[in-house]
This record gives structure tokens, C-alpha cells and sequence, in this order.
């Protein structure tokens, strides 16, 4: 028997529903309450990054988001489905490029592709040489992981990340071991893909600026146990540069507010 028409939940692809998450874990001697009560509804294509200060829950919550781990309580929705596990559709980049290094540039892209049964190997060939050129990396393909700058494997990892086509993109702080210089153009580059692609983006970061730099809203997590604040939304236009005034007055409203929970909040 068909549910009601109104009971019916329609796939919408790229939306993300996080609906009261919280997590526990124990330890040998005691218990970390990492997340409390967390609800987040992100729209299709909407890019959103997650601040606070360590120990608030901002990776946990973006492993519970994966699939890779599961909540106490609460629940994960994405493109209208229950998130039981991990999927091809939500994909994560993590703060190390986490590259295989017996691969070439070429095969680390082409890793996740061949998941793809819907594709054929010339099919999967292109997809790969066409993110290389999207992150300007394709004068490397065939060279190996070790030759590579940390700015250029980040890329490579960007790369990976987006030829299978996820409709959601989690990113675990990929920019944090960087230069400064690397990070200011990656923050470019980030902007123009995913202004050109529209991928749902959720962003862990502990640098404000960043967070304005990238996010359409940024979200301020509490000191442990983790739970959402306060929700900054950035209108400014893009591209946006981490160095112009504008964004400073935004990464300093956000951080005054991290400032005031800090003095508020007394981590367990």
C-alpha cells in the first residue's frame, strides 16, 4: 500500500537535513558529550562552513553527515534519504590530501571512477583529464604524488573529490596546512568551481576569515558539547577577497561572538 501523497518525501538532489543530532563516546575513564541537540537544514548548492573551538564536535558532525559515523540520537537526510552509511554522493576531503602514493596524479583522480558502473573506461578517462584542467593540474597527470607541493595535492584531492559528481561535498578543514599564499589562491579557485558547479558544500574550518571568504552562512558551534549558536549569513558578492575590508568587518562580528560563548562556556 502507497503512502498519502502528502506523506511522500520527493528526492531533492544536493539538500542536506540534519534533524537533532547528538553523540556520546566513551572512553576509558569517561564519557565526551561531543554533540548536543544539532539541527542544520542546508539548501541545494548552498555553501555553509562550520566554526567553533576545538572539542566543539565540527568533524563528528561532518562524520555523522558521511555515514562514517552514527549518531545517538537524531538523524541525516540527504536528497531526501535516510543516511545510513557512506555514499558516492557525499564525498569527503580531509585536512591531508590522503592521496595513494603509488598512484600517478592521473590514477588518484580516476580512483573514485571506477565506482562509476554507469561509466566506460574512455568515459572515465575524460571526466578525469577534464578535473585536472579544473583545478590546472592537467600538465601533471602522469607525475607521481611525492613530486608534488601540498597546494598541488590538495588540488589533486579536490580533483578526486569532485569527478564522480557528488551532490554534497564535505570538507575537514583541507586548507588548514597550507601556506598563506597557497590558501589565498585555493580560496579563488574554491569559489570558481564551486560557483561553476553549484555543489551543496559543507565546510569545517577553525579560520573566520575563511569561513566568510567561502560560506553563504557561517555556523557557530558552542564549546562542548556542540551544539549551533548563532547563524551569520554572507552576502557579500563573489568573488570574494580574504584581504578586503568588508569581509574583515564579517570575520570580526563572527569572532567576537566565538569570543563571547568561549567566556560564557566552560568545557566539560
Amino acid at each position: 500500500m502507497n503512502p498519502p501523497a502528502d506523506q511522500v518525501t520527493v528526492p531533492i538532489p544536493g539538500q542536506l537535513i540534519v534533524e537533532g543530532i547528538s553523540k556520546r563516546f566513551k572512553t576509558s575513564r569517561s564519557e565526551v558529550h561531543a554533540l548536543d541537540d544539532v539541527s542544520l537544514h542546508v539548501k541545494p548548492g548552498e555553501f555553509i562552513c562550520l566554526v567553533g573551538p576545538s572539542g566543539c564536535g565540527k568533524s563528528t558532525l561532518l562524520d555523522i553527515i558521511a555515514g562514517l559515523t552514527k549518531p545517538d540520537s537524531g538523524s541525516v537526510s540527504a536528497d531526501g534519504q535516510p543516511v545510513v552509511g557512506p555514499g558516492r554522493h557525499r564525498l569527503v576531503m580531509f585536512q591531508e590530501s590522503a592521496l595513494f602514493p603509488w598512484l600517478t596524479v592521473f590514477g588518484n583522480v580516476m580512483f573514485g571512477l571506477k565506482l562509476r558502473a554507469d561509466l566506460n573506461n574512455a568515459e572515465r578517462h575524460e571526466i578525469a583529464n577534464s578535473h585536472l584542467a579544473l583545478v590546472g593540474l592537467q600538465k601533471f597527470a602522469r607525475s607521481n604524488v611525492h613530486e608534488l607541493s601540498g597546494g598541488m595535492k590538495q588540488r589533486v584531492a579536490l580533483a578526486r573529490s569532485l569527478a564522480p559528481d557528488p551532490r554534497i561535498l564535505l570538507m575537514d578543514e583541507p586548507l588548514a596546512a597550507l601556506d598563506a599564499m597557497t590558501r589565498e589562491q585555493l580560496y579563488s579557485d574554491v569559489q570558481e568551481i564551486w560557483q561553476s558547479r553549484k555543489k551543496t558544500i559543507v565546510l569545517v574550518t577553525h579560520n573566520v576569515r575563511e569561513a566568510v571568504c567561502l560560506g553563504d552562512r557561517v555556523i557557530l558551534l558552542s564549546p562542548r558539547p556542540g551544539s549551533i549558536r548563532e547563524t551569520f549569513p554572507i552576502d557579500l558578492p563573489r568573488p570574494r577577497d580574504i584581504n578586503s575590508p568588508e569581509l574583515a568587518r564579517h570575520a570580526a562580528e563572527i569572532t567576537a561572538a566565538l569570543k563571547n560563548y568561549l567566556t560564557m562556556d566552560v568545557p566539560d
